[in-house]
């Protein structure tokens, strides 16, 4: 994979997806299960705390909006708790405007998940599922269509995107010129003729096309057959869970692109940032297969997060730079997409250590440290001076690496999960951000000297003081260097 995909992100900024489809609220309920009620064989969770996200419909714009582009998004709501608490939600992200159509006859659709540990426990749907009044919901489409790159249709079967609505949405952005991608949940997929290119699931493909098995050859004649079905539609990518994803353009051989996830943690709402990048990336000018290759990388960061997530365009410059031979760069992330992958650790139970240093030129002091901060904790951050920062504190001739250079070296070491830079002398700002379980610093220092150690034992963390290295230093190494033979 060369560099191609890693320079997509950057040109999601404003592109313009304009998303039509059912909206829902996501509710997730967490807690503990430890017991089985005596009323019934079923297990009573402790609910411990619950959060609630935009979904559906919602998803796919707040994923273009956290991938740095700018949604517009239709949908469907009723005149009911559910449908104010989304309005409020769409209202507070940015680079997402919406034009809901509210309906007193109907719910708005409202899915509750009970989740114990990392497992969902219930889900328990609201919703109605009548066809929707075309006529509020088309005018803002047409009104929105020409300030948009690419359309996508996120349909649930909740009754917004009705054959009407589908067939006139797709006829005016084709006549208008631009791209429609669908997320389907009909097994009629002709009814989708004329789009771009069509995204269901090996579910939807099975029955839409009555091919079930699970292999690759399966898939391909799966994607023939939907491209049979619907002669105007240009291709189909069939998405196949740990399987990868199979991309059938009309005309050429199909794709089989392999899953990419180190880690599926939770795979609600994988679909809808599978759908968000495909749009951007075609959006930004990306071909099917590039569009393609780049959605399933998302897809591989977010079935690694916890709940209804999305992935960030910084996520996945990085990934798709380690996949084009760079692996080391995606552990190195700024402040914001650091606290994000931070949230997803604890959100799994892991605990999470800090040190820091100039690391200029790596010696094995150096890799102990690090092995004994990793054997202390689950996930390990290390903080890294910019090359200002060492200046300030090394001198002017210092560093003899640049901070680049220093944080590839320190990201290709194992024991290390996640290099951030920071610009100050000491690194408190990064520890009160990350709020860290273990600080681990050399045993030259003591308790009370290591910068942060008041904020990590206030809160009950501990402080590591590592055993050193007789004899590695830096600035003995450099000293050596410059030394007169």
């Amino acid at each position: 994979m060369d560099d191609t995909l890693a320079q997509l992100p950057k040109a999601f900024a404003g592109k313009t997806v304009l998303v039509l489809g059912d909206v829902m609220l996501d509710r997730f309920i967490y807690g503990a299960v430890d017991r089985i009620s005596p009323e019934a064989p079923v297990p009573v969770i402790a609910v411990e705390r619950e959060t609630a996200m935009l979904g559906g419909a919602g998803n796919v714009a707040r994923n273009i909006a956290a991938l740095g582009g700018r949604a517009v998004l239709i949908g469907l709501i009723g005149d009911d708790e559910a449908g104010r608490a989304l309005t409020a939600m769409l209202a507070d992200e940015a680079g997402l405007e919406a034009h809901l159509v509210t309906d007193p006859s109907r719910r708005t659709t409202e899915k509750v998940r009970y989740i114990s540990g990392s497992h969902q426990m219930l889900r328990v749907d609201r919703e109605d599922r009548g066809p929707a009044e075309p006529a509020g919901l088309l005018a803002a489409f047409n009104q929105h269509l020409a300030g948009a790159d690419v359309v996508v249709l996120s349909d649930y079967a909740k009754g917004v995107l009705t054959d009407g609505i589908v067939r006139a949405a797709i006829d005016a952005a084709r006549a208008a010129g631009k791209p429609v991608i669908v997320d389907p949940k009909s097994r009629n997929l002709a009814r989708y003729d004329g789009a771009t290119l069509v995204k269901p699931n090996r579910k939807e493909a099975a029955e839409a096309t009555g091919l079930a098995e699970a292999s690759d050859e399966a898939s391909e004649a799966a994607g023939a057959a939907i491209l049979a079905l619907a002669p105007g539609l240009e291709a189909a990518l069939i998405t196949r869970g740990g399987a990868g994803m199979t991309l059938s353009v009309r005309g050429q051989p199909p794709v089989h692109l392999p899953a990419t996830a180190v880690e599926v943690f939770d795979v609600s709402g994988a679909g809808d940032t599978v759908a968000a990048t495909l749009a951007l990336a075609m959006a930004a000018g990306a071909g099917l297969a590039d569009a393609a290759r780049l959605a399933n990388l998302a897809a591989g960061l977010v079935v690694a997060k916890l709940g209804t997530d999305v992935v960030t365009a910084g996520e996945l410059t990085a990934l798709a730079r380690s996949r084009a031979g760079e692996p080391a760069r995606i552990k190195i992330a700024d402040l914001p997409q650091a606290l994000e992958i931070v949230a997803g650790w604890r959100a799994r139970g892991q605990t999470v250590g800090f040190t820091n240093g100039c690391f200029d030129l790596l010696h094995p002091g150096h890799v102990s440290l690090l092995d004994q901060s990793r054997a202390a904790c689950d996930r390990l951050i290390v903080g890294l001076n910019t090359d200002a920062s060492v200046s300030r504190l090394k001198g002017p001739t210092r560093p003899v690496q640049s901070e680049q250079a220093r944080a590839i070296v320190l990201a290709s070491l194992s024991s290390v999960d996640l290099v951030v830079l920071f610009d100050q002398d000491t690194p408190l700002d990064l520890i009160q951000a990350f709020r860290p379980d273990v600080l681990v610093k050399g045993a030259d220092y003591t308790v009370e000297t290591v910068v942060g150690s008041d904020v990590v034992l206030g809160y009950g963390g501990r402080v590591l003081l590592a055993d050193l290295k007789a004899g590695q230093s830096t600035t003995a190494l450099i000293g050596r260097m410059n030394a007169k033979p």
